[in-house]
């Protein structure tokens, strides 16, 4: 990072997703430049770089899967580096997509239009029955709530991932062209890559993120925390920069604009149609795409809290850690993610704009009602407990009772299978 006595240079790493939206609307709009801010951006191919470039310090923050600090702070990754996440980046956007012929058998055994993750993960399971051979779904890291989302939904019937299907990293853009090559069977990812492979004719996209687990987390603003510690003020200046950039991202005026910045060659540098299907929930011709499932992808940037970096998200990441056997349960490791996600700073560096703020850390009693800006994707929006498609509340006070009902769950699934 280089100073001058008007302009701080922030260097941000970014992979080329829908979700990289604040950053670059921050970069392109104006929003970080009101706050003397020069934020440059390096498009980046993998989740493997950012990770490393982070904490090596190529980067002074970085576009990041949500529980990638978290990982990095526990001592999962190659160059384990203490970071923090004082901001996230929105919710909603990834979408499970499976190749037209394993929709085909799916939908023979109930899978349904609709979306229901329920329904998907039973006729998942009851084609899995019937084949000699795994299926194989593409993920984006090990570490990331594709991965974890992805394997809520096929543990929901007691498919295990990597025993009864194989898990394959394979980086976003290359999702569409492996599913086509016939590498993988379906894939979990950041949009616009399952609309993409929708519009081209190849795959479906059979459920969402938001099916999945309603109001969810997805990238974060991510950084080492010596550099936060370092920069305080300019970090906050940056929070306030990315806000306003989250808010005009959601504000639909400006719906045209995104696209094109977007679609940009050194953007995502991809149609404005996929783009526009992935934002919008539409389709386009002749594209294979779940309808219902498809409308509950639209994105939300910053409306209804969604660029608060909630703690019971952190804790929750971690537990499907411990949950896939990443990491064995410690108390201290559980404190050690919730403490990764940081709304004190968030609080503080918004606090002069007058906006509204959460003022629970985590979602776990209660409900809180948080408007939504004027001409953004929806109205208000009521935040109360992470809830699931499967009817479980996530309550960050009780984790060990969540984890071991997960166990409880998948015996008896397993032995009522047989």
């Amino acid at each position: 990072m280089t100073e001058t006595a008007q302009t701080t240079t922030i260097t941000a790493g970014f992979i080329p997703l829908i979700d990289s939206a604040v950053l670059l609307a921050a970069a392109t709009q104006g929003f970080a430049a009101e706050e003397n801010i020069d934020l440059r951006l390096v498009r980046e191919t993998s989740w493997a770089n950012i990770r490393d470039k982070i904490a090596v310090g190529h980067f002074d923050i970085a576009h990041m899967l949500a529980p990638m600090p978290i990982a990095s702070n526990l001592g999962l990754t190659p160059l384990p580096t203490q970071m923090i996440a004082p901001m996230a980046l929105g919710t909603g956007g990834n979408a499970v997509a499976l190749s037209r012929d394993l929709w085909a058998q799916a939908q023979r055994h109930g899978a349904t239009e609709d979306g229901n993750p329920a329904r998907l993960a039973r006729a998942l399971r009851s084609v899995i029955a019937e084949r000699p051979e795994r299926l194989t779904f593409g993920i984006v890291h090990p570490h990331s709530s594709h991965h974890y989302e992805l394997a809520y939904l096929l543990g929901f019937a007691g498919i295990r991932p990597g025993v009864d299907v194989q898990l394959a990293v394979v980086p976003p853009a290359l999702m569409p062209d492996a599913l086509e090559a016939g590498q993988i069977d379906g894939f979990s990812v950041g949009e616009p890559w399952g609309s993409v492979a929708a519009l081209r004719g190849i795959g479906v996209i059979a459920t969402t993120k938001s099916a999945i687990w309603r109001s969810s987390p997805e990238k974060v603003v991510g950084m080492r925390q010596e550099w936060a510690e370092r920069n305080a003020e300019t970090l906050a200046g940056l929070i306030r920069g990315l806000y306003r950039a989250a808010t005009w991202c959601d504000d639909l005026k400006n719906r045209e604009t995104l696209v094109r910045m977007l679609a940009a060659p050194a953007h995502l540098g991809i149609d404005a149609a996929a783009l526009k299907a992935a934002l919008d929930g539409g389709y386009g011709s002749g594209a294979d795409v779940a309808p219902a499932a498809k409308r509950a992808s639209i994105f939300r940037f910053a409306a209804a809290a969604a660029s608060f970096p909630w703690q019971s998200h952190a804790v929750w990441f971690y537990s499907q850690m411990v949950r896939w056997g990443q990491t064995p349960f410690r108390e201290k490791d559980a404190e050690r993610a919730r403490r990764t996600f940081r709304p004190d700073i968030y609080r503080a560096a918004l606090s002069p704009l007058g906006v509204t703020i959460p003022s629970a850390n985590s979602k776990i009693e209660g409900a809180l009602e948080v408007p939504t800006p004027v001409g953004a994707t929806r109205g208000q929006l009521v935040l109360g407990p992470d809830g699931f498609f499967d009817g479980r509340i996530f309550d960050p006070d009780r984790l060990l009772d969540y984890i071991a009902g997960f166990e409880v769950a998948e015996a008896t699934s397993d032995s009522s299978s047989r």
